[in-house]
């Protein structure tokens, strides 16, 4: 049985890592309320990029643009992101468990990664796999900057033709407790044609240089809406994870104590039983 001391001391061990998981699961909801700010402002302008580009295919068919261009898959490769840093639950677990079901169909020779995060980079530098580059250094914070050289480097590599397919993991945010791993072509760039064009347009400049600085953006704005959505899902997964740790580390805490108080009871008894038994002896 353990003395008194000894659940003393452990008492004071999970109270103190009760008040650090505490103070992370509320950084951790502020990060995420910016976030969801963030993926706010993205979403709308997504989809109305993306419904810009469909009306403009389906108004100038005859447009043709490196990126646009599909040809037969040799080389794939896969950009998976993830988060640098752990306390996430099974976030990072759940997004390279999904790699590892899309790697299945492939191997080194006609597969390369992309990774965004740490934690992906971790789990694939000692693997079979060619990790052509890794992006970590977002720390959970979308970073406009870094997420622009992010999508050139992916454009760069398709227009050279190195890849003839990119594919992009990352993880769509529903609720602060609930996301789903989303796996997604990213390029070729294919945009559905709508059946009616809503409106007739008139191109001004030409179409393929509308098209020459439209069709970038567009890519950009998915590379920035994917991270957006992977950062609130790794904030929201790390407030939940956090908070279970903290309800956790009292649910011990209780049950230390109130361990800690039998054992002082029963101590407390047996000293009184002893002085019972020293005066009984001495009548």
């Amino acid at each position: 049985m353990q003395s008194i001391r000894d659940i003393r001391r452990r008492i004071r061990s999970v109270t103190s890592t009760q008040q650090i998981t505490k103070a992370m699961e509320m950084v951790a909801a502020a990060k995420l309320r910016r976030a969801q700010g963030r993926l706010a402002q993205a979403r709308p302008y997504g989809e109305r990029a993306e419904e810009i580009l469909k009306n403009l295919a389906g108004a100038a068919a005859e447009v043709s643009h490196p990126l646009l261009e599909v040809r037969p898959v040799k080389k794939t490769l896969l950009v998976a992101i993830a988060s640098d840093r752990g306390l996430c639950g099974s976030y990072n677990a759940n997004v390279i468990r999904r790699a590892e079901v899309f790697l299945k169909d492939y191997n080194p020779e006609n597969c390369e990664l992309v990774l965004v995060g740490k934690k992906a980079f971790d789990f694939y530098k000692k693997r079979k796999w060619n990790v052509q580059k890794v992006f970590a250094d977002f720390g959970g914070n979308l970073n406009f900057a870094k997420a622009k050289t992010l999508a050139t480097e992916l454009m760069k590599a398709y227009e050279n033709k190195e890849v003839d397919q990119i594919v992009l993991l990352y993880t769509r945010f529903l609720s602060t407790s609930t996301y789903r791993v989303h796996l997604t072509p990213f390029l070729p760039l294919v945009p559905e044609k709508k059946g009616e064009i809503s409106g007739d347009y008139i191109f001004e400049p030409s179409p393929a240089e509308i098209f020459g600085h439209l069709v970038p953006r567009f890519c950009l704005t998915r590379v920035v809406l994917a991270l957006a959505e992977s950062f609130a899902s790794e904030h929201g997964s790390r407030m939940i994870s956090m908070g279970g740790a903290t309800r956790n580390a009292g649910e011990m805490i209780d049950h230390l104590t109130l361990v800690r108080n039998k054992a002082r009871q029963a101590s407390i008894t047996k000293e009184i039983l002893e002085v019972v038994g020293g005066a009984e002896a001495l009548q």
